[in-house]
């Protein structure tokens, strides 16, 4: 019996790095139409946050071998 190599979704790989807790991700809404944004909004959005509980499993399941 052969082992199946599972494939990693490439888009997923590249938005998502593991953590010790969880996945972080960067926020949305940061890459165009930013002059109609307030300077807060932006700097509100700046970082990494984590995925939410609920969302883990899928991002699991879309890098298994992250």
């Amino acid at each position: 019996m052969s082992k199946i190599k599972l494939k990693t979704k490439r888009g997923a790989a590249k938005r998502f790095k593991k953590t010790a807790n969880g996945f972080k991700r960067k926020q949305a809404y940061k890459r165009h139409i930013l002059t109609k944004k307030s300077p807060k909004r932006i700097r509100q959005l700046r970082g990494c946050v984590m995925v939410h509980v609920s969302d883990v499993a899928a991002v699991r399941r879309m890098c298994p071998y992250l």
